[in-house]
């Protein structure tokens, strides 16, 4: 099919403004050219958006999509089949596909079931958004990935692979590549929502995380590390991991290190901001949300200063946290800009830079010449009023309208 979208505004991430008068035309799946001031060619069917704000779709690089918002997540996923979890996760992709993110980054699901959704829109079984996976995130024994049942209870019950040694870190790896991963996660530090950790302390030693990174990049795949610590992020960074993602405690040497290395942070703002809203009234247990806090409150701190010192920042939200809705994950752009992030610098962070995190700035990220059809529209100027990236109401992916 060939098609042309009649665009009032289009968002060109290199020029970092939004443009009058542009005209994309489709072929099938791919964007063949982007005209401007020039009129429609014949052959075409029109899309007119000649009122509207035409942008990439965008890419959320940290969600979880067995999860939806639930405060006792961990106890649901311990009791669903993995049936179960792989339509939860469709049903809840498909929101997040209305709400105009085309592609989405999974950081950890169970079972293999992230990988077995994207494998079924790949081939076409089911519509969605485009995945990035990460397949079983790896962890420590007692850590953020693992579980705390009975001893007695035997058999796959953590919410990761649990290694304790590097040969187990380079088999870890290995495991989730061959079952389709497109990425390594690491629980590299203690977290919020889970018994028993420290968000504040590393889980792995340096050899261990080495061992990862070496083996993850020595197979071309990216990396990210969940952290909250700033020992961990310094360990993790200095391994040669390809993302942070939280970085909530992040000092000055750790800042640095970014900026030498390159990594990518992933703030995920909206997490610890809906748990302290929520948590307290919504039985979130006691210990969770006295976490919750002393994470919070170097958060907005840690996310401001890495900005201003021009670390790349890429879009996240770690939505299926609890009350973090798939579908509703707009919220976070509010956050970012309130937090000191100008309104295109957060449009690039789920578009041309998220895309190069990925490793996918050649298929998505912007709208050019060769890559994938993947397109949205809002009402108004979101460079004006970020609130309107809350109210997407057209989307494309691969060239077909789910939404208009």
């Amino acid at each position: 099919m060939k098609q042309v979208i009649q665009c009032g505004h289009l968002f060109d991430v290199n020029a970092k403004q939004f443009q009058a008068n542009a005209c994309i035309y489709i072929s099938d799946n791919l964007i063949e050219k982007v005209e401007y001031n020039a009129p429609i060619k014949d052959g075409y069917q029109v899309l007119d958006l000649s009122s509207k704000y035409v942008l990439p779709g965008f890419i959320d690089c940290h969600l979880h999509l067995n999860m939806n918002g639930e405060n006792n997540s961990f106890e649901t996923i311990a009791s669903d089949l993995y049936g179960d979890l792989t339509l939860k996760a469709y049903a809840y992709a498909q929101k997040d596909l209305m709400a105009g993110f085309t592609t989405l980054r999974d950081e950890g699901a169970v079972g293999y079931t992230d990988v077995a959704l994207k494998n079924m829109i790949n081939r076409g079984v089911v519509k969605g958004p485009r995945l990035f996976v990460s397949g079983k995130p790896l962890g420590t024994t007692g850590g953020h990935a693992d579980s705390h049942f009975n001893p007695f209870i035997t058999g796959e019950h953590s919410l990761g692979i649990i290694v304790d040694d590097p040969d187990e870190c380079r088999k870890g790896v290995r495991e989730n590549l061959k079952w389709g991963a497109d990425q390594i996660k690491i629980m590299a530090t203690g977290g919020v929502i889970s018994f028993g950790d420290d968000p504040g302390a590393p889980e792995f030693t340096q050899e261990e995380l080495n061992a990862i990174c070496e083996e993850a990049n020595r197979k071309g795949h990216i990396t990210s590390a969940h952290t909250h610590g700033a020992k961990g992020i310094k360990m993790a960074i200095q391994a040669g991991i390809t993302s942070i993602e939280h970085g909530t405690m992040m000092d000055e040497e750790g800042l640095a290190l970014m900026l030498e290395h390159g990594t990518y942070l992933v703030p995920t703002l909206i997490a610890g901001y809906h748990i302290m809203i929520h948590g307290e009234e919504a039985g979130i247990p006691p210990f969770v949300i006295e976490k919750c806090a002393d994470v919070v409150q170097t958060h907005t701190k840690s996310f401001k200063t890495a900005y201003d010192a021009g670390v790349k920042i890429a879009f996240g939200t770690d939505t299926g946290t609890p009350f973090s809705l798939h579908g509703a994950q707009a919220e976070e752009f509010e956050l970012m800009v309130r937090h000191g992030m100008k309104p295109v610098d957060a449009l690039l962070s789920a578009t041309k830079v998220a895309s190069e995190l990925l490793h996918l700035e050649h298929q998505i990220g912007s709208i050019e010449s060769g890559k994938f059809a993947d397109i949205i529209a809002v009402d108004k100027n979101p460079l004006e009023d970020i609130t309107t990236l809350k109210n997407v109401t057209f989307v494309m992916k691969d060239g077909e309208v789910f939404k208009q």
